[in-house]
């Protein structure tokens, strides 16, 4: 039967719970109330924070900050909670803070996403599956992150912004509104520059869904239909074309605006 490796040097506290494999590396504090799945390997100096459970087979690097308050003047010390899923990645100096008691209480992180160094996903964020964050991405609280976005280095989102799935941002990208799916973007503030069409073959689009989602932009971004007439004409096309339906949600609900 495999054994926790824990190294002599990491504190542990009693009242958390590992499964009986978990690594967890020199100087790493696990806190009370912390629960970490089977075969996840919690590297040196890690800060894994109360309230805050891990699933299977993820790894953490070191000098990341997992799970503690959030950065919110109104926090009072709730028991908010962080929730982080299976086989995701996260490199060194991340920082992933709890919810508040203003939003739903807790920040998600959902399954299979490579978060590189220095990312920081504030209080109350909920991030899908399948997401890739450069080095020095930084998100903002209540931000929501679409399965399969990718946010380039340096990226920066404002709080409340929603990126949708399929997305991608280039280096340096500032987003003040949401960014809806399939789009790609760069600048500050940011502007809208086609669709991810590369990223959508690879994830198994047939060529007619990548052209209906081509047609959806040109909708939106190049007809000279004001938002909600876009709108409307994208979500009659979901019929013939379901692939639409997940822009045609996120414009329905579209608070901020999106980039435009």
């Amino acid at each position: 039967m495999t054994q926790a490796r824990i190294h002599p040097t990491a504190l542990v506290d009693p009242a958390a719970e590992l499964a009986a494999d978990v690594e967890v590396g020199a100087y790493s504090i696990i806190a009370a109330g912390a629960q970490i799945g089977e075969g996840t390997r919690i590297g040196p100096h890690v800060l894994i924070g109360p309230h805050t459970r891990i699933g299977r087979r993820n790894v953490f690097f070191q000098f990341s900050s997992i799970g503690e308050a959030p950065q919110d003047k109104k926090y009072k010390g709730e028991p908010t909670r962080l929730e982080i899923g299976d086989d995701n990645t996260i490199r060194e100096f991340c920082t992933f803070n709890r919810g508040t008691a203003q939003d739903a209480g807790v920040t998600r992180v959902g399954n299979g996403n490579w978060i590189m160094a220095y990312v920081h996903l504030a209080h109350d964020c909920q991030v899908g599956n399948g997401t890739i964050f450069a080095n020095n991405a930084q998100l903002a609280g209540h931000v929501h992150v679409g399965d399969q976005a990718i946010l380039g280095g340096f990226t920066v989102v404002h709080q409340f912004c929603r990126i949708g799935a399929h997305s991608i941002t280039a280096m340096g990208t500032i987003l003040l509104q949401d960014l809806p799916p399939f789009v790609m973007a760069s600048g500050n503030t940011a502007v809208p520059h086609g669709i991810n069409a590369e990223g959508l073959r690879r994830r198994g689009f047939s060529a007619e869904a990548v052209a209906a989602v081509k047609r959806a932009y040109k909708t939106l971004y190049k007809s000279g239909l004001s938002f909600a007439e876009a709108q409307a004409q994208i979500t009659a096309e979901t019929a013939a074309q379901p692939e639409l339906q997940v822009l045609a949600d996120f414009l329905a609900s579209a608070g901020r605006g999106i980039v435009r």
